[in-house]
């Protein structure tokens, strides 16, 4: 009697031939062992988010009073604000793991190619690495909506959806920040990561309603990933859902598709050639 091989699976397709083994959690064990040994610098990036909400949504906020929510209704400039720093925190945990901590490994620790030695492929590689970007961005979007729910921002059960929707972004971010980082060649190249990462932070409704802005920036803006992160969660925290809402988890899951395959052949030319 004879067996039939396995049927491929179509999105390895995309992939080089013979680049995934199906042990990616390998890394994860192993970023989660080496993170135990700097906690500190791990649970750091939580704190950013939180002093921007006590500074400006209850300091500045008490200057500037209301401010129209996702259906039009007032709600408090800390409300407003707050779902924008939730999607930031996720956005800054993943991109900043996915670039600087890989750019170190792939230039200076050569560890990739050490992996490369054992049955990991380039495919595993890269979504171990994504996967411990995004559990990092997951942990801060959960921390700050833990602080979020003690300051009273959390008024409708769609809430609850709110950290599977900001580990869909911290994914988008750390496929792409991965993908750019295997571009770069030089430390000097991350000053592009801040150019790209603070006026996405400025200027994506975070603070301010889009209808502030002229309507050529308005339409800059939305073609930001950080805008449609934060629509996501501000329509989420305050309860106002709609089926437009799968547009922007559309954008993410485009962004992750890309850079998930991008940054994988770009490991398989980078350490198999």
């Amino acid at each position: 009697m004879t067996t039939q091989a396995p049927a491929p699976v179509p999105w390895l397709r995309l992939f080089p031939a013979g680049s995934y083994a199906g042990r990616s959690h390998a890394l994860l064990l192993r970023s989660a062992t080496a993170s135990g040994r700097a906690w500190l610098a791990f649970v750091s990036g939580f704190f950013e988010p939180v002093f921007y909400l006590i500074a400006m949504g209850q300091g500045l906020g008490s200057l500037v009073g209301m401010l129209p929510g996702p259906d039009g209704a007032p709600i408090s400039y800390a409300a407003f604000i707050a779902p924008g720093l939730l999607a930031a925190s996720a956005m800054n945990g993943a991109v900043f793991d996915a670039t600087f901590n890989v750019f170190f490994k792939l230039k200076y620790g050569r560890l990739y190619e050490a992996m490369l030695a054992t049955p990991l492929g380039p495919v595993d590689i890269a979504l171990g690495e994504i996967g411990w970007a995004l559990i990092r961005g997951g942990l801060y979007a959960l921390g700050f909506l833990s602080v979020m729910a003690g300051f009273g921002l959390l008024v409708s059960p769609w809430a609850l959806l709110a950290l599977p929707a900001a580990l869909v972004v911290a994914f988008a971010f750390a496929a792409v920040g991965m993908a750019a980082t295997s571009f770069m060649r030089s430390w000097q190249d991350f000053d592009l990561v801040t150019l790209a990462i603070l006026p996405m932070f400025l200027f994506s409704t975070t603070f301010y309603p889009l209808s502030v802005y002229p309507r050529w920036l308005q339409i800059v803006v939305e073609c930001l990933p950080l805008f449609h992160a934060v629509e996501l969660m501000r329509g989420l925290t305050t309860g106002v859902v709609h089926l437009g809402m799968l547009g922007h988890l559309a954008y993410f899951v485009v962004m992750i598709a890309v850079g998930v395959t991008v940054a994988s052949r770009r490991l398989d030319v980078l350490l198999l050639r």
